[in-house]
């Protein structure tokens, strides 16, 4: 019985010995990468700083043989957290034209203005002309809501966004996106430290969805969720709280927190949706396969069939610039009683 205690003693003890060694090494990363991502203005001064901050650490917490050291470690950690903490985000950088305006919603009862929609005019996915546009809608001719699956590559990570559909209207895109600057593009790693604003872009489905699909070469799904038309009001008042909010007090996206599925799973929470957390709102590159094993879309059809007639690339190269490219995107999906 003895042996059998001291064999779990032991075995307690390596484990706890394990986490706190993991404990450090996440501590010494997670500080090196904030001086690297920090708001210093040269690369090679946040580099030597974070690789200067990382070799003290490991001195400190291994090798060094004063007992002050793992302290002086701990303050030097918190000073570090401090001042990252205090970098605020801002809308006054150099935009790229894609983010540069940020919308802004008017309601008067039923009638909704939005300004600041995107509606862009593309031959290649970096030459386009800019046209920044003014919307007019009713909620109560809001009757549905879309929901967009697009990837960088097929895989477990993605980007989503919805289209908010009306009966006397084109439908009205709103994607969650970083607002990165010029020169800049979207890093995972960055996005958790700080590196890029974000932004509500509101646009037309001719530009949100046909410049993945025509121009940047992105797979894209398009579903068609069973979601009644109050949620749907009550989903799009949400957003539209948030658009404004953004534009009176920037925000940073962050890829854990505050990113497109998290929010869009959030915003649906607060408009009345029941369900629980799902790790495919985290790998949203799946997020299909959960919204048809929890209902939210078409069931009649088994799950690979439903996804290979969503996926609208095809019909989006032919739909080109026309006008009526939301309705020929929609004309080969399955049908959905609403």
């Amino acid at each position: 019985m003895s042996s059998h205690r001291g064999l779990l003693s032991r075995i307690l003890g390596w484990l706890i010995a394990g986490l706190w060694f993991l404990c450090r090494v996440v501590l010494i990363a997670w500080a090196a990468l904030a001086i690297y991502f920090s708001n210093l203005p040269w690369t090679e001064l946040r580099l030597a700083l974070a690789v200067a901050f990382a070799v003290f650490a490991i001195w400190a917490l291994w090798f060094s043989r004063q007992r002050r050291m793992p302290a002086v470690f701990g303050v030097l950690f918190l000073g570090v957290a401090a001042w990252w903490i205090s970098i605020p985000p801002s809308h006054d950088r150099p935009w790229r034209p894609e983010v540069a305006v940020m919308p802004r919603a008017f309601i008067d009862g039923d009638r909704v203005r939005i300004t600041g929609v995107r509606n862009f005019d593309y031959r290649s996915r970096n030459d386009f002309t800019e046209r920044w546009e003014e919307r007019e809608v009713w909620l109560s001719h809001l009757t549905a809501l879309d929901f967009y699956v697009a990837y960088f590559h097929e895989g477990p990570v993605g980007h989503t966004f919805v289209s908010f559909i009306f009966d006397n209207a084109p439908p009205l895109s709103i994607s969650i996106e970083t607002r990165p600057e010029v020169g800049e593009g979207f890093a995972p790693v960055a996005s958790l430290f700080k590196q890029f604003e974000l932004i509500y872009v509101v646009g037309e489905e001719r530009d949100l969805v046909g410049v993945r699909t025509n121009h940047r070469g992105e797979p894209v799904y398009l579903y068609r969720l069973n979601t009644s038309a109050d949620d749907a009001r009550r989903l799009f008042m949400i957003y539209l709280t948030r658009i404004n909010e953004l534009a009176d007090r920037p925000e940073f996206y962050h890829l854990l927190t505050n990113s497109c599925t998290i929010n869009i799973v959030r915003y649906a929470n607060a408009a009345g949706r029941a369900g629980r957390f799902d790790i495919r709102h985290l790998l949203n590159g799946l997020i299909d396969s959960y919204l048809y094993h929890s209902g939210r879309v078409d069931t009649t059809l088994p799950f690979d069939e439903l996804r290979r007639r969503s996926l609208i690339n095809e019909a989006a190269r032919a739909a080109g610039d026309a006008l009526d490219f939301p309705k020929r995107i929609r004309a080969a999906l399955p049908t959905l009683s609403r």
